[in-house]
């Protein structure tokens, strides 16, 4: 899809900005002009994740062709499930919708149907899919994306960044008409259907099992070094929920890791590990209490050296731990690598990563590749594979599993053909 010739940048939406709908009477008149308008809802919300614990939505921004855009307060107008009503059985528009369905959920707006920007971009396999770069390629417009990182729980909005939210839903209704056309010229309209439903109706991800162990640059294996970071990452984290801080705030992931090599005993050696030299005395005591606890816990009660799961483990140590299960990955991912290329888009959008490692890591060193189609193809689904994709892949993924280690001797650029 060739990019215009000239991207004219969009610095202001075509009509002036919406003011801020702060109460029910504006609420009332937003209701009443979606109601009268026509086709599909535009929707974006816009958090404030680096600055807030909680990932709600501090703006909502919908556009509906007849009702112009509208910019909503979510915070003094927490209940805004009116808005489905007012669409009726509108379609909803959104960029990248993972990533604000479950904050528009906590305000009730919930889509009765669904069209994913970034999705569609993703099957047509595009090589941007950011929304300014696919109406640059799509439209011949961008976005500035100046405000994308600020602090959304800011009160008074500044008129800039209204100007800014506002743009986000500006063109959004045109772009999915010029997407819907690609799509169905590429014979990918029921790929997109089934991706978009998948989205709207899934589940939320259930909590990690032992999160702390995500710190970045956590080296230590010693258990009474872990104790002390789960510990410190706990108190962080009831701190960080109770101030509503995103918890890297109160204190850095570099800290904490340092925390499991030299454990400080006072004000002065704490402000000496690695970002940390801006702890006030009360936090401090806090830390200071958490590597307490860890220090008179007894062994029974350590963290084990390594996270306790039921994942599969990293790929890349699988030729080591279980040889079958490496060759039958190897084989599947370099056959759905090529058949992804021939469809020109990225394998993780052809197979889910997650599903593959998991369903050939279940089946244990030793144990024969099933052989029936319906039962792979079953347990790929229960997995969370789309039917599309079963129908595109599910071969080369049979392909893979009847894979064997090879022998040391038989040379790296052995063929991977398909059979």
């Amino acid at each position: 899809m060739p990019e215009p010739a000239a991207v004219v940048p969009l610095l202001s939406p075509r009509e002036p900005v919406p003011p801020l709908v702060d109460d029910h009477s504006g609420l009332a008149a937003c209701l009443a002009a979606l109601a009268a308008g026509d086709g599909p809802l535009a929707v974006d919300a816009e958090r404030a994740g680096g600055y807030r614990y909680s990932q709600r939505a501090y703006l909502v921004q919908l556009r509906r062709e007849g009702a112009g855009s509208w910019l909503i307060d979510p915070i003094a107008l927490p209940d805004l499930s009116p808005v489905a009503a007012a669409v009726g059985g509108a379609e909803w528009v959104l960029h990248a919708a993972s990533q604000d369905l479950p904050s528009l959920r906590e305000v009730g707006m919930v889509p009765p149907s669904l069209f994913d920007t970034e999705l569609a971009g993703r099957l047509l396999g595009l090589d941007r899919v950011g929304l300014s770069s696919m109406l640059a390629e799509t439209l011949g417009f961008s976005l500035a994306k100046a405000h994308s990182a600020a602090d959304w729980s800011t009160r008074p909005l500044p008129e800039s960044w209204l100007n800014y939210a506002a743009l986000d839903v500006e063109l959004l209704l045109e772009l999915r008409a010029e997407l819907v056309q690609l799509l169905a010229a590429r014979g990918r309209t029921e790929w997109a259907a089934e991706e978009f439903e998948f989205v709207r109706t899934a589940m939320p991800s259930p909590p990690r099992t032992e999160p702390w162990r995500r710190v970045k640059g956590l080296r230590t294996r010693s258990r009474r070094g872990l104790a002390i970071v789960r510990e410190v990452w706990l108190a962080r984290d009831e701190l960080a929920r109770r101030r509503d801080v995103t918890p890297s705030r109160l204190l850095h992931d570099t800290a904490i890791a340092a925390l499991a090599e030299a454990p400080p005993t006072d004000l002065a050696g704490f402000r000496a590990l690695p970002r940390a030299r801006s702890q006030t005395s009360e936090s401090v005591q806090i830390w200071l209490a958490a590597i307490e606890r860890a220090a008179q816990l007894p062994e029974t009660d350590l963290p084990a050296s390594r996270r306790q799961t039921d994942e599969p483990p990293d790929p890349r140590n699988w030729h080591r731990l279980n040889p079958t299960a490496a060759a039958r990955h190897d084989r599947a991912k370099a056959l759905l690598t090529e058949r992804a290329d021939e469809l020109g888009i990225d394998r993780e959008n052809l197979m889910p990563p997650r599903a593959l490692r998991t369903l050939i890591w279940g089946l244990g060193e030793g144990q024969p590749a099933p052989s029936d189609s319906q039962q792979v193809a079953a347990a790929l689904s229960d997995l969370g594979v789309r039917n599309w994709q079963l129908n595109l892949a599910l071969d080369d993924v049979l392909t893979g599993l009847a894979a064997e280690p090879q022998d040391p001797a038989t040379p790296a650029e052995a063929s991977i053909t398909r059979e």
